[in-house]
Parts: structure tokens; sequence; C-alpha cells
């Protein structure tokens, strides 16, 4: 499939996605032939749609759109590799804008998260290695520009034991592997799960999940391969709201329109063509550490895009909690102010370590632009940690309402719709219906089977605090640290000047510097030995 042109709208992304072969989806036990106008499917089809959309808006463009440092053609920012701090600045102020409008997962930002970590770890393998993955990998990424094509990231394995290791596992297939290498390519078996907006997406690109050691080389597998590939699997969970009928529209929340869907893909014996492998520790057990470093990149640059996400839900979050106490008319009552402050307080400190991440970021020698990996965690962590409580805000200030209101549906009912809505009445200064249209929105966003899954995706999405934190405890200068408690308490008599975000930038790539140095020695090592 090839779509001619830079920049889809709305509606050609989705004839697009028309234009595919049937896929293999499964939902609710049936399988599903066509999901662009299936009644479920579609309106996790909207939210992704409006990527596409706002990028032929000039009020927006500044923000979703950007030249090709390929081309040098307009693209749609989420098929763009980051060569600046001004690009991922405005890759996060992007995400946390188009949240806003879907008061969740703008769903297209996996895809290029993918992108850029392979931008980074092709080119440092085929520079160790003298691997011609970093060639692979721009061949498709032109592609993937000049169709401006959406991408599903297959990252999490379903891990069977988690005390084992891959290769320790009594199902070989709890990570996806490499069961055999061709000249012209490879075979994979396993499944990814968690895995967000497969089913309307053109690609597939999957990376691992986690370290490997020597043992698991079969499992050092990345790729990309279109979602209509055969041998593929899609086992859907959508989530969704119930649609009103006999309803003004006027009356729907807008969130009505949105959805979500999460996938456990099936890789069941898929043949994946040479010049789309991007990573075979099947082939050569070399390559094997690089799946750890892609699994940490791509996780750094997705917890990176969360502080633009998880900002922005925040502000929807605490932007309901200001509108309801308004309508309920305790706007004014200092409790009420201290629990609101607490949710934007949030959203600012996790956007401004998005910001400041950007700011204090490095090149990489492929070019590509990687974040602070301790501001991205630091921010990412304290989302994760405070999705909860703002949730319970929420609540609180909303009361028991939101899950308990009758249907939309049923405030049109001839008989008893007028007397339903007379009761909504609340602030006096507020008509019934905005009062409704209120509580429907917040049980939209607090309290359905979406709420449900961005409260999980809140805590869990790019990863569980206690990754954040041993991803910072792991890299901070902590000895660096210690200096100045041992100058304050005449341990030492000299303080040099510290400041980590200037003088201890740390990405991922530092791992990866330590790995090739270490790869160098090995080298010369074995040389003079023969």
């Amino acid at each position: 499939m090839v779509i001619k042109m830079t920049l889809m709208t709305g509606n050609e992304y989705r004839e697009s996605l028309r234009k595919r072969k049937p896929l293999k989806i499964y939902l609710l036990g049936e399988q599903i032939k066509n999901p662009v106008d299936h009644p479920i499917i579609k309106s996790s089809i909207n939210s992704v749609a409006l990527t596409y959309e706002l990028a032929q808006d000039p009020k927006y463009q500044d923000l979703m759109t950007t030249k090709s440092s390929l081309t040098g053609n307009t693209i749609n920012r989420f098929c763009h590799i980051h060569q600046s701090k001004e690009d991922l600045f405005k890759k996060q102020r992007m995400t946390r804008v188009l949240c806003h409008r879907v008061s969740g997962c703008i769903q297209r930002c996996m895809g290029i998260d993918a992108l850029n970590a392979l931008s980074v770890i092709t080119y440092e393998c085929d520079q160790a290695l003298g691997t011609k993955y970093y060639e692979n990998f721009i061949n498709f990424l032109k592609y993937f520009q000049e169709n401006d094509l959406a991408g599903s990231c297959a990252s999490t394995d379903v891990k069977g034991d988690r005390l084992k290791r891959p290769s320790e596992q009594e199902n070989p297939d709890a990570y996806l592997r490499v069961v055999e290498t061709r000249e012209d390519g490879i075979i994979v078996r396993g499944a990814k799960c968690c895995i967000t907006n497969t089913p309307y997406v053109h690609e597939i690109i999957a990376v691992p999940c986690r370290m490997m050691m020597p043992e698991d080389h079969d499992y050092a597998v990345a790729f990309a391969i279109p979602a209509d590939w055969e041998g593929v699997k899609l086992l859907v969970r959508p989530a969704y709201y119930h649609q009103p009928k006999n309803v003004p529209e006027n009356m729907k929340p807008a969130a009505l329109s949105l959805g979500d869907c999460e996938t456990f893909i099936i890789f069941d014996d898929v043949f994946v063509p040479k010049e789309r492998v991007f990573l075979n520790g099947h082939a050569d057990n070399k390559q094997t550490p690089f799946a750890g470093f892609l699994a940490l990149m791509f996780a750094h640059y997705h917890r990176h895009s969360y502080t633009g996400c998880k900002a922005a839900m925040s502000e929807v979050l605490g932007s309901a909690a200001a509108l309801v106490a308004e309508y309920n008319g305790i706007e004014g009552v200092s409790h009420v102010k201290d629990k609101i402050s607490h949710i934007l307080g949030t959203a600012e400190l996790v956007f401004a370590a998005g910001e400041s991440s950007a700011l204090h970021s490095e090149r990489a020698p492929s070019g590509t632009q990687v974040p602070d990996e301790i501001l991205t965690n630091a921010g990412r962590k304290l989302a994760g940690e405070q999705i909860y409580e703002e949730y319970k805000i929420l609540a609180d200030l909303s009361g028991g309402l939101i899950a308990a209101l009758p249907f939309l549906d049923t405030f049109y009912n001839k008989e008893v719709g007028p007397l339903a809505m007379k009761y909504m009445q609340r602030n006096p200064r507020v008509t019934p219906e905005n009062v409704l249209k209120c509580f429907k929105g917040i049980e939209c966003i607090g309290c359905s089977d979406i709420a449900g899954l961005l409260q999980v995706a809140g805590l869990h999405g790019g990863g569980s605090p206690q990754m954040e934190t041993i991803a910072m405890m792991g890299r901070y200068p902590l000895e660096k640290l210690k200096d100045i408690a041992k100058y304050l308490f005449g341990i030492k008599k000299n303080l040099k000047r510290y400041e980590r975000q200037e003088d201890f930038i740390v990405t991922p790539r530092a791992m990866l510097e330590k790995f090739r140095k270490a790869l160098i020695a090995k080298q010369k090592r074995e040389q003079k030995s023969k």
C-alpha cells in the first residue's frame, strides 16, 4: 500500500485504512473485517484522525508540521526524527495540546517514539559491528514520512514467569523471538500486549522490552511490518463510551466520539523481509546487547512524550474539577482551591520536567536529539504517583452523581425527561442543561470504561514509577552530589561547583557508551592474543 502524498487529511487517513488488506482482528470473540466503520472501533480512529486534521489547520501547523531532515519536505511531526532541542520541546507541546482535544491518549506518539529510538540504536550498532541496519531504517523512514503513516510500537512482551529471563522461560515464546534467519529475512514468533492503536495504523514497529544477556540472543530483534501482514493476529480490547440515542447533538459530550483500543498482538511465525529488520541477535550474538539499549531508548522517548500527555491529562482533570466546583457553587471554598491547585501544580511540574529535559538534551552521533534521562523520568514518575490522587480529587468535588446519573437518553424521554432535567438545577447562574453536560462529561473522563483505562495507563504507561526510580538512581551522579554534604559537614575542605543539569547531562546513551568502550577494549585484547 503506497499513498503518494506527504500530508494526509483525516478522511484520507480513514480511506488509507480501508485500502489495507483484511486484517485478522478479533473483538468480543468474533473476527472483524472492517475496523474503520465498526461502531466500537471507529471512535478510536477518530482520536488518531485528529492528528491528521490539525496538521491541515493553520492555527496548529507550527506544532503539527515540520521539515523532514531527509527530504526537506513538510511532514507531520509524528513522522519526524528530532534534530534539535526545539524539536523535542515542540513534540512535547504538540502532545499536550492534542491530548486536551481527546481527553486522554492521542495514541500516535508510540510509533514516532519507536522510530526515534531506532534512529539512535541502528546507527550505533552499525558503527560498532559493521551491520547495515541504519540504512534499512533510513529507507523505511523515508517511506513512512512520504506517506504520512501512523505506527504502533509493539514493545511489551507477555513475559511469562517474571523471575526468569527470556531464554529461561518454560514457554520459549513468552518473549518475541527469531526462530529462523534466512537469506531473505527472518521468521518471528511470540506476542506483545498492552499495545495501543494497532487495528488502525499502517505499520507495526517491534522492539525489545528489556535488557538481554548473551543467552537471550534469539530475543534480540527489532523490525517493522505492515499491520495487514500475513501471520499477524490482533486481539482487541476497546475502551469506548455508551452512545445515546434520540438526544440532541448539542447535548452530547465531545468525548463520546473518541475512544482507545489496546491490542494483544500475536506473531504466528511471521516472515519479515531483511530490508525491514533493524536488529537480529539470532544471526549474530554480538548484536544482543543492543536489544536492551533499544528497549531503554524507546522507553525514554515515550516517557518524554508522557511529560506532554500526562501534563495534559492533569489539566483535563483540573479543568473538570474547577468547572464542577463552580456548578456546585463551592468554587470559593478554601479546601476546594487547595485540591484544584494540587492537580494544576502537578501538571505544571510534569511539563516543566519535560521542557527542561529538552533544554538539557544531547545530540547522538546519528544526529537525533535525546532528552535528559533524569529530568524525563522525574516528570514521568511524578505523573504516575499522582494520577489516582487527581481522580480522587475530581470524584470528591463532583460527588457520587458522576457514577449514578441515568443515561443521557432518559433526560429526553417525553414522560420523565422534563422532570429529570428540573432536578439537575444547582447553581442558579447555570442552566440545568449545562449542569447535565458537565456531570456527563465527568462521567466520561472519570467514571467510565475509558476512565479506568486512563488511570491504569497513567500509572503504568511507558513504565511504572518503580521503573522511573530505577532509571533515575542508576544514572544519577550520587558521588558528586555527596560532595555537597561532605563540604557542609567538614569532611571535605573544598566544594567544586555542582550543577547536575549543566555538567552531567544523562541519556540512555551513557550505557551505550560504556558498552562501546568495553567492546573496543575486548577487540584490542583479542587482536593482541592472536
